[in-house]
């Protein structure tokens, strides 16, 4: 028996063989051998990154060998004690440069790669190498033919905020700066390419090292101004000089922290940015000498259990993301563990965690991933030719509309406003509501129901820098949009929250197209004209002075998002020209940084903008004669008469958790001076925009609150104006809001004390507002429930004395019995 099954096995064997070398010869050129690479150096840092990066890579069932490029001087070598971690090539350190003196470890990685091909035998024997960064975490095979990587094709993650690629950065250091690529982390290379291309990269990395006059943020994008990334544009001006050009792939990576794409299934995490669960956070910098690995039983925080996230996080998109934060920590204790346990360390005491990394159902989270087709999906290549702006468009593409707001009281009156005019404006489309919200705020928050919604991590304080800056969520949740929800829309009309529509706006009425965005007219944007625009984009001439409203076609949002945000993160980060003189911003606070980013970045994407005067007008100027204008934007404060509106005095004011509280009515237009024309259109415009606000809240309150003048007592989530106690007191009328500062807008606030209890009366003079389609009760309303009310009193006094006199005659009638049977009565008090 013992026989038989050897020879089977040799059968097996031989079949084996037999079929590899038939695919091989079938694939022609396509290689089968794969090695992968990644840098480190002599320091603890390094230690347990590999520990996690070696045991992900067995647990993914990656082919091949790997190999560890060690970057030790010869002091640290004599004290290092982490040779056995993973198999190793020991390369000299470039760490302090030997020539230059510059201290700078990032070129080890480069340096190392190049002392790889020249002195290991292992090199003579690939095909294909795989370079990874020692910060990932591997969650699949990664197979260079199957990403589509091919001989003078590498396969690359994609690097979006390498913009010295675009402008003077690229154009020093590269004979071809239309050839550069913003890539990295993962890299996919043939061994041919890599052999030509390695020196290059080491070379570029110096020579851009060195070029310390463009380190700046805006020239590098590089958030910390140290020129850390060199190595990363020495890559991508390398392969430029070379000519590879990248596929180039954002799927197959992911941070811990980013939602994936739907249907997207990443095989590799890398772990450079702080990440999330709950109250619990992992950051890889505070375990910067963090001995772990040599310290027994010890492993990182644990994070929350499965079970937990599900309990957390309703969304499922959400919780995916949450599930790889989970397996990425816990693939690195896992490691960790099973390294102890390799170095003799006693074994570690029980508890649920060690028990839940070594259950059935951690294995099962934690097992191979295959590569689904879109996570094969390529991006458009970066530098496509132009596209045809004269191609014919559809007669009534579909189309949606964006905007942006947070999760504050100030954004949720202005949403209603918005949401409301958008229904009665007969604009084509849905319409949804980019909502960026910290973790902590969304919990508190309770404008859910404004609005259809797609929730947006918040970039208020930017991750990165630390910065404070609202505005940018804008651009974030536009590119977040763009990566996680699915849409039929050919056209994206992008809005901002105050702003109140009048009609529709479309494409084909404007004349948008491919490459031709509309917008409308921001000249106060005098960075478009000087030094601004010559710093941040490589075509300053492009730059339009435009804002507000903007219709884009999908496919130019899909690849202008990113650059947005990018650009926008430069311009902010360019402290030195956020004066009036360079920006136009009379507050020089660097506020309107991410309208700058809009214009400099769709310049350097060649987005010309088709600029219309005729959709926005801000209420309180003069409009043009015949205009019907689209939308009101109500960003500054406008005036009718003694009346006033100023958006910035509402700040704190919520209605999401009130009832029936309105903004002070506009006056009514029979009162106004027709004498002069242009005065006479510009208030009745103020005053449809004022009205259109209070309408928008109104009807929000007839869904969610009880009619002020019902009679039902008010319930606790409810207020409603107090009840009547005395046929003296008449019905109030719906409360105003108060500014911060306390003006009040015909409204008087009374207090009195009855017995132990404070009752508050609130009235205001409320002017009758008509609209086309909905009208207010007109003011006999009130005096018709009052009369109702004192029928119901009266009603109920007769009842209640018809109710006693009926006890009384069965008490009396009940005495009278009682005598007639001799029984003696004898009342009692």
């Amino acid at each position: 028996m013992s026989v038989l099954r050897f020879l089977c096995v040799l059968a097996a064997a031989a079949a084996a063989l037999v079929g590899g070398g038939a695919a091989a010869a079938g694939a022609g050129t396509a290689p089968y051998r794969v090695h992968t690479l990644f840098s480190v150096e002599c320091q603890n840092y390094f230690d347990w990154q590999t520990v996690g990066l070696m045991h992900s890579f067995r647990k993914a069932g990656q082919p091949g060998p790997i190999t560890r490029l060690l970057s030790c001087t010869e002091q640290e070598r004599k004290n290092y004690k982490g040779m056995d971690l993973a198999p190793t090539f020991e390369v000299p350190s470039m760490t302090l440069h030997p020539k230059t003196g510059d201290w700078y470890p990032a070129i080890n990685k480069p340096a190392g790669v190049v002392h790889w091909l020249k002195h290991s035998k292992e090199a003579e024997n690939v095909d294909w190498v795989v370079i990874l960064d020692a910060d990932m975490i591997v969650r699949g095979p990664i197979l260079p033919w199957e990403l589509g990587a091919e001989k003078g094709r590498p396969v690359a993650a994609y690097y979006g905020y390498l913009v010295g690629c675009d402008n003077i950065l690229a154009k020093l250091h590269t004979k071809h700066p239309e050839l550069c690529d913003k890539v990295g982390g993962l890299l996919a290379f043939h061994i041919d390419d890599l052999r030509v291309f390695a020196p290059l990269w080491l070379s570029k990395t110096e020579e851009v090292r060195a070029d310390k006059a463009h380190w700046s943020t805006n020239i590098t994008g590089d958030i910390f101004g140290t020129w850390w990334i060199s190595e990363m544009y020495g890559y991508s001006f390398g392969a430029a000089e070379v000519g590879l050009r990248h596929k180039i792939n954002d799927n197959l990576m992911i941070y811990p922290g980013y939602v994936p794409r739907e249907g997207v299934e990443p095989i590799l995490m890398h772990y450079g940015l702080t990440f999330n669960v709950g109250n619990w956070s992992f950051s890889k910098l505070e375990h910067h000498d963090d001995s772990i690995v040599y310290d027994c039983g010890r492993l990182f925080p644990e994070p929350p259990y499965p079970r937990e996230v599900k309990v957390m996080e309703s969304d499922p998109n959400k919780r995916r993301a949450l599930f790889l934060s989970l397996e990425c920590i816990n693939t690195i204790n896992e490691g960790l563990l099973l390294n102890h346990g390799k170095h003799s360390c006693p074994k570690p005491k029980w508890s649920k965690y060690l028990s839940f990394l070594k259950s059935k159902t951690f294995a099962e989270l934690t097992q191979p991933k295959q590569l689904t087709t879109k996570s094969l999906e390529m991006m458009e290549d970066v530098h496509e030719q132009k596209q045809d702006v004269g191609e014919p468009e559809k007669p009534h593409p579909k189309i949606h509309t964006i905007f942006s707001t947070e999760c504050t009281p100030y954004f949720d009156w202005q949403t209603l406003g918005l949401v409301h005019s958008f229904n009665q404006s007969g604009q084509p489309g849905g319409i949804t509501r980019l909502l960026s919200c910290t973790d902590e705020d969304l919990k508190k928050y309770k404008g859910r129901d404004l609005a259809p919604t797609h929730y947006v991590p918040s970039m208020s304080r930017h991750p990165l820098t630390g910065d404070w800056y609202p505005a940018i969520n804008k651009p974030a949740a536009v590119l977040h949009w763009i990566n996680h929800v699915k849409t039929d829309a050919e056209y994206i009309v992008i809005l901002d929250a105050d702003m109140i529509m009048r009609g529709p706006i479309t494409p084909w009425e404007f004349k948008a197209a491919k490459g031709r965005p509309v917008s409308t007219p921001y000249d106060y944007l005098i960075g478009c004209d000087n030094e601004l625009a010559k710093i941040h984009t490589s075509h300053p001439k492009l730059c339009d002075k435009v804002g507000g409203v903007i219709i884009m076609h999908i496919t130019d949002l899909r690849k202008f998002a990113l650059r947005w945000l990018h650009k926008t993160e430069e311009v902010r980060a360019d402290m030195a020209h956020w004066p009036k003189k360079f920006t136009g911003d009379i507050y020089e606070g660097g506020w309107i940084s991410e309208m700058y980013g809009y214009s400099f970045a769709a310049a350097e994407m060649n987005l010309r903008h088709v600029i219309s005067n005729e959709i926005l007008i801000y209420p309180g100027y003069v409009p043009a004669p015949g205009v019907n204008y689209r939308v009101f934007h109500y960003g500054l404060e406008f005036r009718v008469g003694n009346w006033s509106f100023d958006k910035a005095k509402w700040r704190h004011m919520g209605v999401a958790d009130k009832c029936w509280v309105m903004f002070p009515d506009p006056p009514d237009p029979s009162t106004l001076d027709r004498s002069n024309k242009d005065s006479l259109q510009r208030d009745l415009l103020s005053i449809e925009c004022a009205k259109s606000l209070n309408e928008a809240v109104r009807g929000y309150y007839r869904k969610k609150c009880l009619d002020p003048n019902s009679l039902l007592p008010p319930t606790r989530e409810t207020r409603h104006p107090p009840s009547l106690t005395t046929p003296t007191q008449k019905a109030p009328d719906l409360p105003t809001l108060r500014t911060p500062d306390h003006e009040t807008a015909g409204e008087i606030t009374t207090a009195r004390k009855i017995g132990k209890l404070d009752r508050t009366e609130v009235t205001r003079q409320d002017s009758e507002v008509k609209n086309e389609t909905n009208e207010l009760s007109p003011p006999e309303e009130t005096n018709q429930a009052f009369t109702s009310m004192r029928v119901w009193i009266m009603g109920f006094w007769a009842f209640s004395i018809i109710g006693f006199l009926v006890v009384m005659y069965v008490m009396v009638s009940n005495r009278r019995g009682q005598r007639k049977r001799g029984k003696v009565y004898k009342p009692k008090r």
